[in-house]
């Protein structure tokens, strides 16, 4: 199968409600994570690595951070006279409505996209889900198996996110012969929202179930099908997170502060992104950093300790950062203290401040504040 071949379509809104702190302002698929990416990051780069060249993004609300972050698709090489990236919103209130509802409702308002696309497969995709998933190995597994649908997995704890599937009996060679809904936070094979089919076939089903007033991808699509067609899982191993909460979004950043991890996920392929310009981050002669990933154009005066640091943040002389995460430009004055903190763009922490929180329960400050 050559990945030119596959049409890729990505939901940038899907379980905004998994993180409704972050997502406030922002889709699911621009949220920023690792120091220098977002979300959609990841899932748009294992498309353009396995040489897919034409992705649409459905989007429903909050956009702007999306638009402004992947532009016209050049970071990834899909800014074309033919293909390349689209963007997918809904052209009316009706549609919008649709888009609110359930997955098919989007798909099925974009059935002029799909039908305009040239492409014989499509691959569908979340971005909730941080892997070093190599797409290609899926494609080959699909024709190897002259599967209907491949559905892409994970064995850990269960993602609370909405319709979440688990794979409840598999046969030897992959093929799925059970799907039920799982309860979080239980271990079992839960599907991780990334499926390849014919796109003919996509059409044909969201056609169907439109048609007959159904509205669950997973329940009317995946479970209703599996006596007729032949519905495959891909196991997905190595590094892999998924964020269903602002506990698992802290978690899935500080895994990549095991040096075994951030080389598992950004040396296997390349993850794309849009490049600032900056000034290399500077480091004066009281500042002391220590395991932490530190962006270009930050100022350290202070303490850095087991943090990640987006671009452009500047912390003062005697103020300490420990265990905590940085969106650009935050500012920490003088003496102030976070432990266990998100601050989102432009947060400002004046002098003396000190805010403390838990691994499993972050402190959040929202944009632009300052404390």
């Amino acid at each position: 199968m050559r990945g030119n071949n596959v049409l890729g379509i990505i939901f940038a809104n899907a379980d905004d409600s998994a993180i409704p702190e972050i997502t406030g302002v922002r889709s699911m698929a621009s949220v920023p994570f690792g120091g220098g990416y977002r979300l959609i990051d990841f899932v748009l780069s294992k498309m353009v690595n396995a040489g897919m060249t034409k992705v649409g993004i459905i989007t429903n609300n909050n956009y702007q951070s999306l638009m402004d972050h992947i532009g016209g698709g050049k970071p990834w090489d899909l800014s074309r006279k033919s293909e390349g990236l689209y963007l997918l919103p809904p052209f009316n209130y009706d549609a919008a409505d649709n888009y609110n509802t359930s997955r098919i409702g989007a798909l099925k308002n974009i059935s002029h996209f799909l039908a305009r696309s040239n492409e014989e497969y499509v691959f569908i995709s979340d971005c909730t889900a941080v892997s070093d998933l190599n797409l290609a190995d899926v494609f080959t597994f699909h024709e190897e198996h002259n599967a209907d649908i491949t559905m892409l997995f994970s064995d850990g704890k269960t993602p609370a996110l909405s319709d979440q599937t688990v794979v409840s009996d598999i046969e030897p060679d992959g093929r799925i012969t059970r799907l039920s809904f799982g309860e979080p936070r239980i271990q079992a094979k839960y599907v991780a929202k990334m499926t390849l089919m014919k796109k003919s076939l996509l059409e044909r089903l969201v056609s169907e179930c439109w048609a007959k007033g159904y509205g669950s991808f997973e329940k009317d699509i995946f479970m209703k099908n599996l006596d007729k067609l032949r519905i495959y899982g891909f196991e997905m191993k190595g590094f892999v997170r998924v964020i269903d909460s602002i506990a698992s979004f802290f978690e899935a950043n500080f895994a990549l502060l095991d040096r075994e991890n951030y080389l598992r996920l950004f040396r296997s392929a390349p993850v794309l992104t849009k490049v600032y310009e900056d000034m290399p981050a500077v480091y004066g002669l009281g500042s002391d950093v220590k395991n932490s990933l530190v962006a270009d154009g930050c100022i350290i005066n202070g303490t850095v300790e087991n943090s990640i640091l987006f671009r452009g943040c500047r912390v003062e002389r005697n103020a300490s950062i420990k265990n905590s995460i940085l969106f650009p430009h935050a500012f920490v004055a003088e003496n102030a203290t976070l432990e266990y903190c998100i601050t989102d763009k432009s947060v400002t922490v004046r002098h003396g401040k000190t805010l403390v929180g838990a691994d499993t329960y972050p402190v959040y400050i929202g944009k632009n504040i300052q404390i």
